[in-house]
């Protein structure tokens, strides 16, 4: 059975699904790894390691879809809209694909893939659990994302973050609001406590208290009924415009005491709720950083301009709607373990030998014979 490993087609991004010792562990399964040429390079692996690994690299990108039975990928379509339909006409019947397709924001796009008789699991919905956790793509890439923000909103904060004792005097410590105690958050208050920041959060969820704090930040409380905030898979639900309305009223004051807010808040399926309007940004002092991790569904700042950063007043919103192709050697390294975990759990004897009624594999399965068969998509749908 033969894996094959695309080159990203997606503008920016520069992770690959698969990196050289990933490679290996599938050649130990019995399996043979195509390696599209380049694929790697972006994210620091060269092709050289991965025929060093015992991998095969296939120049033409046809050959790579002719000969292979099952495809790797990061952005499948759906998670690559534009690029992706390029690969449509060179799929085959029969072959699995898994990637990350975004299915819940665009459903249409799964009917698209199950017509032309692919089998597809997505990345997005591994589900929550112990047995789960070394598959879960979508946190691996969150903990990249949280750990990038605060380095780019240290680079464009005016101050530095930590509080210093100097002949010169002394140096107050940068003041970091971060917004949903997620993975990303959680990274986001580790990273900015180790650069030395004052750091407050808040969460929707009054259960991830303990978390924050024990990364020695502040968790914020705010007087707000908040039952139901959290679905079964551990994500955030959506809760309406009457209770986000409130919620920016009583986080005016906080947001107008940072020197940074890091924003993290998104809902499965939905753009992203407005968490920072105008007001609050014009509140913030002068050379203060919004980072919105957000921006890649709308934003949770009202003035975010997705894939951008601006200046708004005296403020910089940084609205990078790819942080994770910011860091593509690590994210690379974790996507690639999180999807190896997941496709030798298929495999048996080097071969494809999938029990769908395993609950990961129910979870994740997208398209079966020409179906789409996953139970929430085909509600959307």
């Amino acid at each position: 059975m033969k894996i094959g490993v695309l080159k990203e087609t997606y503008t920016g991004e520069t992770r690959v699904a698969l990196i050289p010792d990933g490679a290996a562990a599938l050649i130990k399964k019995g399996l043979e790894v195509l390696v599209e040429t380049g694929a790697g390079k972006s994210a620091g692996y060269l092709d050289s390691a991965y025929l060093e690994k015992g991998a095969q690299i296939i120049a033409d990108r046809k050959d790579l879809f002719q000969n292979s039975d099952i495809i790797l990928q990061v952005r499948g379509l759906g998670y690559n809209p534009i690029e992706g339909k390029n690969d449509l006409p060179l799929f085959r019947p029969g072959q699995t694909v898994i990637a990350f397709f975004d299915p819940l924001f665009d459903p249409a796009s799964v009917k698209t893939l199950a017509d032309k008789q692919l089998q597809t699991f997505s990345l997005e919905l591994i589900p929550r659990t112990t047995r789960a956790q070394s598959m879960d793509a979508l946190s691996s890439m969150a903990t990249v994302a949280g750990y990038k923000a605060v380095i780019l909103a240290a680079e464009a904060l005016s101050k530095m973050f930590p509080m210093l004792m100097t002949a010169a005097g002394t140096i107050t410590p940068a003041r970091v609001f971060i917004i949903g105690a997620g993975v990303a958050g959680l990274q986001a208050i580790a990273t900015a406590k180790r650069l030395g920041a004052v750091v407050k959060a808040y969460d929707v969820r009054p259960a991830v208290k303990e978390q924050v704090e024990s990364l020695g930040a502040r968790f914020i409380e705010l007087d707000l009924q908040t039952a139901g905030a959290e679905d079964k898979g551990g994500y955030a639900k959506a809760l309406g415009e009457d209770f986000y309305a409130k919620q920016r009223e009583m986080m005016l004051k906080i947001v107008a005491d940072s020197d940074v807010v890091i924003t993290t808040a998104l809902i499965p399926g939905k753009k992203a709720p407005i968490l920072l309007t105008k007001e609050m940004v014009e509140a913030m002092p002068a050379g203060s950083v919004v980072v919105d991790l957000a921006a890649e569904k709308g934003g949770n700042c009202e003035i975010t301009r997705p894939g951008k950063t601006i200046k708004f007043g005296e403020v910089t919103i940084i609205g990078n709607d790819n942080l994770t192709a910011a860091a593509p050697y690590h994210a690379s390294q974790m996507f690639s373990k999180n999807l190896t975990n997941l496709l030798i759990l298929m495999l048996k004897d080097g071969a494809l030998n999938i029990d769908y009624t395993d609950e990961i594999i129910k979870e994740t399965l997208l398209t079966k014979d020409g179906q789409v068969v996953h139970p929430r998509i085909k509600e959307f749908l």
